[in-house]
């Protein structure tokens, strides 16, 4: 099934709720904000897609993202990416987020992904690029894998 895959045989420890985004990408980091603040429970954890332990945690999902291009959402084995991904973080978000979720994933995913990737192909020309990745604050270190 697109935008699912089920992790490869041998075990590997992270979250059950892991988000793995462009740790470059300012449109990310935006994103990475925005979840923090709608996910106080701290369910969601993050590692930035050009970190060694994300890359590790991709090669055991036998997952290759070659040009960071989607953002990868992990949850309970299961990893999605793009559309999918999204609307799996927003169904862990307070507020209104887990309806709007469930109402867009009727939403085909051939009409979804298609303005997912349109938007990921002009990320750094509509918001820019950071130097280096993200270094989160203190208070929420702890929900950083690297």
């Amino acid at each position: 099934m697109e935008g699912c895959l089920m992790k490869a045989g041998r075990e590997l420890d992270h979250p059950a709720y892991l988000l793995l985004f462009d740790g470059v990408c300012h449109l990310c980091h935006g994103a990475v904000q925005f979840i923090l603040k709608r996910d106080p429970h701290g369910h969601i954890h993050f590692a930035s897609l050009q970190s060694q332990r994300a890359q590790e945690i991709l090669s055991h999902y036998n997952y290759q993202e070659k040009d960071m291009s989607s953002v990868v959402f992990i949850a309970n084995g299961q990893l999605y990416t793009k559309s999918d991904a999204i609307l799996h973080v927003g169904r862990k978000l307070q507020g209104g987020w887990p309806l709007l979720s469930t109402v867009a994933r009727l939403i085909p995913r051939p009409v979804r992904n298609p303005i997912y990737d349109w938007v990921a192909r002009n990320r750094y020309r509509w918001m820019g690029k950071a130097e280096q990745c993200m270094l989160p604050t203190p208070q929420i270190r702890s929900r950083f894998l690297d």
